[in-house]
């Protein structure tokens, strides 16, 4: 049975982040054939329209509104409100980011729908849509269905890969005026300060170089940024080196910081504790660099380097500076 799928679109300094066209995907499987929208906030949304066609959408919705240019919980909530009204979809889709989390479970509560977070993969099993995530810290998965009604999924970067960019496909495009009285927002945002390092998005990226106490400094950040850098991999830390104040809490991986699911993630003097490794176990390949032989990062890593990081990362560097050269 068809379904008509709402996407919102997770844009970022004018660009759709990855996420979104994941999404799409996985709407490709809700839909079965049915209608896709996305709905693109802000004021910049007409140069979305082309990328998200070639990707799976079927129509984009644009909300043009100068005051979605940044997230603000309100707004966003207001104009995800009115467009899911005239859209009326039976499946919704956002990314499991910091807009996706913080304003899908208040639209879940005001309509009443059912929710399922931090999903890893969405199929159609025996005529019913199911939506995987993990539980426990990562340590187990479940499958859930709604029995019925509408449902609204936030979606983990980099678990369920995009479509093949198709140039032929169109989307229709219509414009929606939304109302967002002054007094309705709370919350406005008069400046944005960025305190991550710029380059590639930690959430979205597909390699990151992340360490522990074990770079005992700030300095000890460099050679990891510097691998990072041959790569076009993210910089990551665990808990243990934004509490000693080596690196921002923007780079903290982990249960109380950012969940990765990277193609390669590279551990670099971490020692493993449980806290990190669920923000970071489900990588798809793992390389951990460790002085102590009973680390416990070994336990989870697909290749394991016992040696200062000091010595090893450099050489890693030099080694993938040759490779990339001969490519």
């Amino acid at each position: 049975m068809s379904k008509n799928v709402l996407v919102l679109a997770d844009v970022r300094d004018g660009e759709l982040r990855n996420v979104t066209l994941e999404c799409l995907a996985a709407g490709t499987t809700a839909a079965e054939g049915g209608t896709i929208t996305v709905a693109v906030f802000g004021s910049n949304g007409k140069d979305l329209v082309e990328k998200l066609a070639h990707f799976g959408a079927d129509q984009v919705l644009l909300v043009t509104n100068s005051e979605l240019d940044q997230y603000s919980t309100d707004a966003f909530f207001q104009a995800f409100k009115a467009v899911i009204d005239k859209v009326n979809p039976d499946v919704i889709l956002t990314g499991h980011t910091a807009v996706g989390r913080d304003v899908s479970p208040r639209i879940a509560a005001r309509l009443d729908i059912g929710m399922v977070s931090d999903c890893t993969a969405v199929a159609l099993t025996e005529g019913r849509l199911t939506f995987t995530r993990p539980i426990y810290a990562g340590k187990a998965f479940v499958k859930k269905a709604f029995k019925e009604g509408a449902v609204l999924a936030t979606l983990r970067p980099n678990n369920i890969p995009a479509l093949e960019k198709d140039t032929g496909l169109s989307a229709t495009v219509e414009e929606l005026t939304v109302e967002l009285p002054a007094d309705s927002i709370r919350t406005l945002v008069k400046e944005l300060v960025r305190k991550a390092s710029e380059g590639v998005d930690l959430s979205e990226a597909r390699i990151i170089v992340s360490g522990g106490r074990g770079v005992k400094s700030s300095e000890g950040f460099k050679p990891l940024q510097e691998l990072a850098d041959v790569l076009g991999a993210a910089v990551g830390a665990s808990r243990g080196a934004c509490d000693a104040d080596y690196c921002d809490y923007a780079l903290q991986i982990g249960q109380t910081g950012k969940v990765v699911t990277p193609d390669l993630y590279i551990a670099c003097g971490i020692s493993g504790a449980i806290q990190h490794l669920a923000g970071m176990s489900n990588s798809k390949v793992i390389v951990a660099i460790n002085k102590d032989p009973e680390a416990s990062i070994f336990s989870v890593a697909d290749y394991g380097i016992v040696g200062d990081l000091f010595e090893v990362v450099p050489m890693l560097t030099e080694e993938f500076k040759k490779l990339l050269a001969e490519s």
